[in-house]
């Protein structure tokens, strides 16, 4: 598939081998303020205002988890031990603040942890509510005005209604540009793979957005420039929980599935819908959004409208069949992604559900889950 001649890609590719890549550096020299953060719950247009700019904690290439060990049971998701053994490799030291959720037990030992061993000086956690409704909201709308709060009394920051209006702005142009690439691979033959989508996507979540928009802009105009991308068994669609790693995808598009559609907590549907403005505030705003695009598992009674996204974009994206992939030990993908593979059976959707750990391993096992799920398919 044609990547290697993109320039684009290689710079996105480049931005993803480090946790703290040049783009933050030099914003960061400029005097902006890096914050990290784990989960899609944390609005990242808020963590956009004045000089704030967001950044999605990742683990890219790390080799193992030896010192977090130490802290983290081994029964605790290799993604929370990757992040702590940044810490403690002092990969994340440029970042001024963490932004937490307590979406599960792994995620609060973490921050536990790193409270306790590391101690930075910002550190926040967004007490999501576990349900959707009129007075959750409220709550929501409650915990993110006490962040707000908190960012303009430590950094003092402007964190007014103007200045998160014009953050709003600047992300919703974000995410339609994004946006406007991936709805390329609805095509019958798409112009790029999964594999360069997904490495674009982790690029900008780990980057200042407004220095990374000259590449993604390149890249859209390169992508439309070249051929369409011929020859694949299958239309696949990802779906699952923290997926940072693009190889895991190159992984499943080298046996022919080519992965046009995506539903993970880093994934562009419906990950990149717009922030709508409603009159009550920027907050309130951030606060309906965070519900609407997230559709995470630990809402455990929003499981029906998890499923029915999944079939959607089945449908739109003209899917063949759907791969969930699970983090060895998620409590809540874990348990999500059993009735979700029977239910999209009974649709009539193969599916192929893989474990896996969040560093990537055993290509070979990957490589023939994968071969064997595209012939069962009769590809």
């Amino acid at each position: 598939m044609k990547t290697a001649d993109r320039k684009a890609l290689k710079v996105f590719q480049e931005l993803l081998e480090n946790p703290v890549n040049r783009l933050v550096e030099q914003a960061a020299g400029d005097g902006r303020i890096p914050l990290g953060y784990s989960c899609s719950f944390v609005p990242e247009p808020l963590l956009m205002a004045d000089r704030l700019f967001p950044v999605r904690l990742h683990a890219t290439g790390i080799a193992g988890t030896e010192i977090a060990d130490n802290y983290l049971s081994s029964l605790v998701c290799s993604y929370t031990r990757s992040i702590l053994e940044f810490a403690f490799d002092d990969r994340y030291d440029l970042l001024q603040g963490w932004v937490f959720v307590p979406s599960c037990a792994h995620m609060q030992r973490l921050q536990d942890n790193l409270e306790y061993l590391k101690k930075p000086g910002f550190v926040h956690t967004i007490d999501v509510p576990r349900k959707v409704s009129e007075a959750t909201l409220d709550w929501m709308e409650e915990e993110l005005h006490m962040l707000s709060d908190r960012l303009a009394s430590h950094f003092q920051v402007d964190m007014g209604p103007d200045s998160l209006d014009k953050a709003i702005a600047s992300w919703n142009e974000y995410a339609e540009t994004v946006k406007a690439v991936g709805e390329l691979r609805k095509r019958p033959d798409p112009p790029l793979t999964g594999t360069e989508f997904h490495a674009m996507l982790m690029a900008s979540l780990a980057s200042p957005k407004d220095l990374i928009m000259p590449e993604i802009r390149a890249f859209r105009d390169e992508v439309e420039q070249q051929g369409d991308i011929t020859g694949h068994r299958a239309r696949l669609m990802v779906v699952g929980g923290h997926l940072h790693d693009p190889d895991f995808i190159r992984v499943i598009e080298s046996q022919g599935g080519l992965v046009v559609a995506d539903r993970f907590c880093t994934g562009s549907i419906p990950g990149l819908m717009p922030v709508e403005t409603n009159g009550r505030g920027p907050v309130r705003a951030l606060a309906e959004h965070a519900f609407r695009k997230t559709l995470c598992p630990r809402m455990m009674e929003d499981f029906d409208r998890r499923l029915q996204s999944v079939i959607d974009i089945v449908r739109e994206y003209n899917v063949d069949g759907v791969v969930i992939e699970v983090i060895k030990f998620c409590d809540l993908w874990g348990v999500d992604s059993m009735p979700l593979v029977t239910a999209l059976r009974d649709k009539g959707i193969p599916v192929l559900k893989l474990e896996r750990e969040y560093r990537l391993g055993g290509e070979g096992q990957l490589r023939t889950r994968v071969q064997a799920f595209l012939e069962s398919m009769g590809r």
